[in-house]
């Protein structure tokens, strides 16, 4: 097949999801499936028809890579890829740390080499078509709860709150002068292992603008909602069902000839412009930057924003809960 070659570092949930993606393109090949438990590696492999290694050294052969292991092993991949000159799109969080990601960041920067972390949401048919609608943003509200999964070991705050962080950013189109927050820690592991189980954060842009994220994976159902609040109207993004509802109040009063308020509000539901699925839209992306078809300084000036809330979020959160203690 023709296209870039791609190399894939894992074959776990994501890892298996990328593995789809990529080999139904029709824009590369899924060439090696990289996994060091052969009896993953392997059957991913086997199922998606590349070969499987249980580790790759000069990437001879391979024009592209995605990483798609665990959050501890990322910076180290990465660099390692990097190194080699080979593109390289990375799971979020970039890293395991900030320092890491900022470093890995620079490393690209220096080497020209292309960098892309997977903020999958930025790819959700509903946010494409919303961007290209949306103003003056005042206020931004977002909601990403889940039930417990007893596999992620790290906190929400890199896992879930770092997207909502990130579409904040987008919409908004700035940079947040201020960031706090407050964590939560219920299962025991968590409190051991420091990784919050929920994570409550405010940003306060330049222009005014204030942003309200809630993260959780403690909530009984599963939820992503995006509220985007203009001067004259609210933006409603439900990023599970992938549609958009807009409220535009027009009047408000209270009637001489009968009881109660009144209020008038105009309720429009737009056709989403894009179908794709996020992940599809995401490697396509990639791919561009692969193929020198897009700017991929912009792509990695895009990528640590979110990640510097998160851990000025992160830092005074477990600062204060450790004082707390």
């Amino acid at each position: 097949m023709a296209g870039p070659r791609i190399a894939l570092i894992g074959s776990g949930r994501m890892g298996s999801l990328h593995a789809r993606v990529i080999a139904a393109s029709d824009r590369c090949d899924l060439t090696v499936l990289v996994e060091p438990r052969e009896e993953n590696g392997a059957a991913v492999a086997d199922r998606f028809g590349c070969r499987w290694a249980p580790e790759f050294d000069d990437l001879d052969g391979i024009d592209a890579v995605v990483v798609a292991a665990a959050t501890p092993a990322h910076y180290d991949i990465a660099s390692r890829v990097l190194a080699l000159g080979k593109p390289v799109l990375v799971e979020k969080p970039l890293a395991a740390t900030y320092e890491q990601s900022a470093e890995l960041v620079a490393r690209s920067d220096e080497s020209g080499t292309p960098l892309m972390c997977g903020l999958l949401e930025r790819f959700n048919p509903a946010v494409r078509t919303a961007r290209e609608f949306v103003g003056d943003v005042w206020q931004v509200n977002g909601i990403r709860h889940s039930p417990f999964v007893s596999r992620i070991s790290t906190g929400v705050a890199t896992d879930l709150l770092i997207h909502d962080v990130d579409l904040a950013i987008s919409f908004v189109g700035d940079h947040p002068v201020s960031a706090r927050g407050e964590f939560g820690y219920f299962h025991e592991s968590s409190r051991e292992n420091v990784a919050e189980d929920c994570a409550d954060a405010v940003l306060r842009f330049g222009s005014g603008a204030v942003a309200t994220i809630s993260a959780s994976r403690v909530s009984q159902r599963k939820v992503r909602q995006l509220s985007i609040l203009e001067a004259d109207r609210l933006i409603e993004i439900d990023l599970l069902r992938r549609d958009i509802t807009i409220y535009k109040h027009i009047s408000d009063d209270m009637p001489a000839d009968r009881d109660g308020y009144q209020q008038q509000t105009v309720i429009e539901i737009p056709t989403l412009q894009y179908s794709q699925e996020p992940l599809a839209a995401q490697l396509d992306r990639f791919l561009d930057l692969v193929e020198d078809r897009d700017d991929a300084a912009s792509e990695r000036a895009a990528i640590l924003p979110a990640h510097r809330v998160v851990d000025q979020v992160t830092t005074a959160a477990r600062g204060d809960a450790l004082f707390a203690r």
